[in-house]
């Protein structure tokens, strides 16, 4: 793996990459059964469906987002957090042509509303649903995220392996940093495989367990979507045969 070649900020170059994201996604709903729809994703009680459905109001709501930003304005995500999980269940039933329909529309929407969104209105403040603040310009690396992970989650063949190399290498730093102030994750000091980089994270001081390995599996790691076995780990400078026993458990990131 060599250094990330763009910047999250670069919307234009970011943009690029969330159309091949969401390309590569309508592929794998393309070939989809009509059955697998309802059938579970690897997100608890969440069905394939589900996070489908989810994939297109996500769309939706960065959209508004957006067009807020250009209007000078803090647009909320979702109405409610009852309006967003309603939207999800109503739409988590459809057909996979359905499915398909609704977020390669929403995707263009959100596109669109990129392509319009300039100077500015890229530097407005605007607020995620989760209370982070950050300039309008991250909403299309948070796009991104969401495609990407979103995807492995279907459960369809898409892996942790098939992300594209910027991705990986902008994502694993991005958490890692977010991560590094988290009181309740243990220690743990994470070693790049590809070029050595290292990662601590964890805000609790003391000696941390060292895992190292490709950026792809620490950031499948760390982003919740692998226990970590794919990890060489090391406590008190031995080798453990079981990482994922030694390793916390990370929640699902998007």
């Amino acid at each position: 793996m060599t250094a990330p070649r763009i910047r999250t900020d670069d919307t234009a170059a970011v943009l690029d990459l969330v159309e091949d994201a969401t390309r590569r996604l309508l592929d794998t709903v393309a070939a989809m059964r009509p059955d697998q729809v309802g059938e579970p994703s690897l997100l608890p009680d969440w069905t394939r469906g589900h996070v489908l459905a989810h994939l297109a109001r996500n769309a939706d709501a960065l959209t508004g987002v957006l067009e807020g930003a250009q209007e000078g304005r803090a647009a909320a995500m979702y109405a409610s957090e009852e309006a967003r999980a309603q939207g999800i269940a109503d739409g988590a039933g459809r057909p996979p042509r359905d499915q398909a329909a609704d977020i390669e529309a929403t995707a263009e929407r959100f596109a669109r509303a990129a392509r319009e969104t300039g100077g500015a209105a890229w530097g407005f403040e605007v607020v995620h649903r989760s209370g982070a603040r950050f300039p309008a310009s991250a909403l299309p690396w948070k796009r991104l995220a969401e495609v990407e992970y979103h995807h492995v989650d279907l459960d369809l063949g898409y892996r942790p392996k098939d992300w594209p190399e910027e991705f990986v290498g902008h994502e694993l730093a991005l958490l890692a940093g977010r991560f590094a102030v988290a009181e309740e994750v243990p220690p743990v000091l994470l070693r790049v495989a590809e070029t050595g980089a290292e990662f601590r994270i964890g805000a609790a001081a003391g000696p941390a367990v060292t895992a190292e390995g490709a950026a792809g599996d620490l950031l499948a790691w760390l982003a919740g979507r692998a226990d970590g076995s794919a990890l060489i780990v090391h406590r008190g400078g031995r080798p453990v045969a079981e990482p994922a026993r030694v390793l916390p458990a990370l929640p699902a990131m998007a």
